[in-house]
């Protein structure tokens, strides 16, 4: 027996490895046929990865959709502050799991699957008109949160780029609060601008759930655990996790505490 739905790869040329899961059944245990599956050179150019949203290249992503923050990070924050700023640990409680994988899956297949099935490739799909956090099946505002923060851990690349990483703890550990704060705001803004809009629309998104946290419990400490090691990891695990996962929650509390400072003007 084998697993139809199973993590692929496809190695195309010019674009970096993305790990998916996708729903095309596993190729290799197929029988030989006269006429085999093409290899990934020859599939079409608007096949399922170019279009699909996690996993994505952050910059692809923005420059695909023509905009600075991607249209699923603003879907989840506007269905969050509709319908979930007063609810007890948002962010921090998980959601069904399952539930998130098929947001998932309906975020990413839309614009490449048709209700019964069929895959085709629209020269101008438009999944933006049709896809909407609306829909009862997703009415557990914390399958929402948990597909979003999904979202963030599967970018090829953190938000706050790998080799960011370093000088970010390095500012965390200076000794005067001031210097951290002017340290920090230097490096947020030396990000690439969708990353730099991107976190900017999260931050002061998250600084009005803190501002709710009389009812939601989600202090900035309490942010800073659920999106440090998210927003902000090392290419390599150091050998001190705890060490080093503490810096990266303090470094989204700082964000939090200093939004003004640290982002002065929109992008």
């Amino acid at each position: 027996q084998h697993r139809f739905l199973t993590p692929v790869t496809y190695p195309i040329p010019g674009a970096p490895p993305c790990p998916c899961f996708s729903l095309i059944p596993c190729f290799p245990h197929w029988p030989q046929s006269p006429n085999p599956i093409p290899s990934a050179p020859s599939l079409p150019q608007h096949c399922l990865v170019p279009d699909q949203v996690f996993g994505c290249r952050l910059e692809a992503l923005c420059q695909r959709e023509n905009t600075t923050v991607p249209r699923f990070v603003r879907l989840c924050v506007e269905a969050v502050e509709e319908r979930g700023l007063d609810v007890d640990g948002i962010y921090r409680i998980n959601g069904n799991l399952s539930v998130i994988q098929k947001l998932r899956f309906a975020v990413d297949q839309e614009r490449a699957v048709t209700s019964d099935g069929r895959y085709v490739f629209p020269e101008q799909p438009c999944q933006e008109e049709r896809f909407s956090l609306e829909d009862p099946e997703w009415s557990d505002i914390h399958v929402v949160t948990g597909a979003l923060k999904l979202f963030f851990r599967e970018l090829p690349e953190p938000l706050v780029p790998y080799e960011l990483f370093n000088p970010f703890i390095e500012a965390i550990k200076l000794p005067d609060p001031q210097e951290q704060v002017q340290r920090v705001a230097e490096l947020v803004q030396s990000l690439p601008p969708p990353n730099y809009a991107t976190l900017r629309y999260l931050v002061a998104h998250l600084c009005r759930v803190m501002e709710q946290a009389d009812v939601n419990l989600m202090t900035r400490q309490n942010i800073g655990i659920v999106f440090g090691p998210t927003l902000l990891r090392p290419e390599r695990e150091p050998g001190s996790l705890a060490v080093g996962m503490a810096q990266q929650n303090q470094a989204v509390e700082l964000l939090l505490a200093h939004f003004e400072r640290i982002f002065p003007t929109p992008p």
